[in-house]
């Protein structure tokens, strides 16, 4: 089957609002049993969630941006082809999330771009989903340091602390070689070993646990205190 490939290309380096969220879901739902690329343009993968979009929220609306993120994240993770991210810069927040929804990741070396997830540092509470799968691809023995660290990290660091698989300079063509040998084993067998592994949504946070979660989430996520770090994160 051939590829597809996804190309992130939105104002403010990617980032991840309600409107682009809602395409890239359309776009991965849309692919079927398909394999997967996912890149960026210009220096950035994706910078993360649109905190424009996140400062502006109430609560009912944060609730849905929520759910609507944990809906793309997972429906990347448990997408029954190989995928693979091409992180061509800056992958931040939500668009390190992203990477980390990916069967290989390759990024980019010789460039100052970053990696890490700071969510700890802006003050948010990670929704359950987005955080099963952040526990089950990051290496235990580097679990805290990345997460409640909040640190951002260079491609090198980023590969000793198991947020991506390899650097390269080509990054575009090395995520094609190995989504290409990916997808190169039988598909069912890749599909069903794919989900004995990963689970389902419901494998991650099941209901209604997952539903009162996001509930104790969202008042966090629209406290004065998280607008405030927004707004003085927008003012830099």
């Amino acid at each position: 089957m051939t590829p597809v490939e996804i190309v992130l290309d939105t104002p403010g380096k990617n980032c991840l609002g309600s409107a682009s969220m809602s395409a890239l879901l359309a776009r991965i739902e849309a692919a079927g049993e398909a394999p997967l690329l996912l890149t960026g343009t210009a220096d950035a993968f994706s910078a993360g969630l649109d905190l424009k979009e996140v400062g502006s929220l109430d609560a009912p609306a944060m609730e849905r941006f929520l759910v609507l993120l944990e809906r793309v994240m997972t429906a990347l993770y448990l997408h029954p082809a190989p995928t693979v991210a091409a992180v061509n810069g800056h992958a931040i927040a939500g668009g390190c999330v992203l990477t980390l929804c990916c069967d290989h990741r390759v990024m980019i070396e010789g460039t100052r771009a970053k990696i890490g997830l700071n969510e700890v540092a802006l003050g948010v509470r990670f929704p359950p989903r987005v955080l099963a799968i952040v526990r089950a691809r990051i290496p235990r023995s580097h679990l805290a340091e990345v997460v409640l660290g909040a640190g951002l990290f260079d491609a090198a660091t980023g590969l000793r602390l198991g947020l991506v698989d390899e650097l390269q300079a080509d990054v575009l063509g090395r995520a094609r070689t190995v989504l290409s040998q990916l997808a190169a084993h039988p598909s069912s067998a890749y599909a069903v070993t794919k989900r004995d592994l990963r689970g389902t949504a419901e494998t991650l946070c099941p209901e209604p646990v997952w539903s009162a979660a996001l509930r104790e989430a969202t008042p966090v996520w629209v406290s004065p205190s998280v607008k405030e770090k927004i707004a003085s994160v927008l003012r830099r």
